[in-house]
């Protein structure tokens, strides 16, 4: 178990990465609850890795959404919905994952959906070097339709109920206390319990993050 301030966290993922030898980009899942902070560590990790002269891509799983029409089959408050219904790992791999991976051509998009403007998205193809990093945050990353897509996995770990108060706080802007303890608490973390439940997640993390004092964070590495 390790433990230290924000930076060393930082420097040591930045190894993990580094410590990756691969003959294609280095694919990187930042796992975790909503609002256990997997954004901004990505973000800095990102910052971190480009300061070392990597070449980095930054994705999250929000530009991987299915249209909100047809994201709540099961209603707007479901779990399961939220689990099952919510992304679209069909694309992801296609147009992200594979192409970054072993045999890929590195011709990728960064996304398919716009969730600001909710529509679909068709972002010019670029090509990756073979020695870039793509740093990839978002929920359900160790899923069985990715889990082999990685090649280095973080699992960013909170108390549920901490990531209530804190999605409090980001989302005041746009919705109510009640709305947002709502979601959380119909949606978002029963999702997350039927995850565990069902895979396990910190099982297949080569790092898990423990996150809950952001500025003193612990980790603990796990081998392969």
């Amino acid at each position: 178990m390790g433990h230290g301030t924000r930076d060393e966290l930082l420097a040591r993922l930045a190894e993990a990465v580094g410590s990756v030898t691969v003959a294609h980009p280095t694919r990187v899942a930042i796992d975790g609850p909503p609002a256990a902070g997997k954004t901004t560590l990505a973000d800095e990790l990102a910052v971190t890795l480009r300061a070392q002269g990597r070449n980095v891509i930054r994705a999250t799983i929000d530009g991987f959404l299915v249209p909100r029409a047809q994201r709540y089959p099961r209603g707007e408050y479901s779990a399961e919905g939220c689990y099952f219904d919510a992304h679209d790992y069909d694309a992801l791999n296609r147009v992200l994952l594979d192409p970054l991976g072993p045999g890929g051509d590195r011709c990728f998009q960064h996304a398919v959906y716009d969730r600001t403007a909710d529509t679909v998205l068709s972002p010019p193809v670029t090509t990756a070097p073979s020695d870039a990093v793509l740093v990839f945050d978002g929920v359900f990353l160790m899923r069985p339709e990715l889990i082999d897509r990685w090649d280095l996995r973080i699992f960013v770990s909170t108390a549920l109920e901490r990531t209530v108060d804190r999605a409090v706080i980001r989302e005041r802007q746009v919705l109510s206390r009640a709305e947002v303890e709502r979601r959380w608490r119909e949606r978002y973390i029963p999702s997350q319990q039927l995850y565990f439940a069902t895979v396990r997640p910190t099982d297949h993390a080569d790092i898990v993050v423990h996150n809950d004092e952001p500025q003193q964070p612990v980790w603990e590495t796990h081998p392969r």
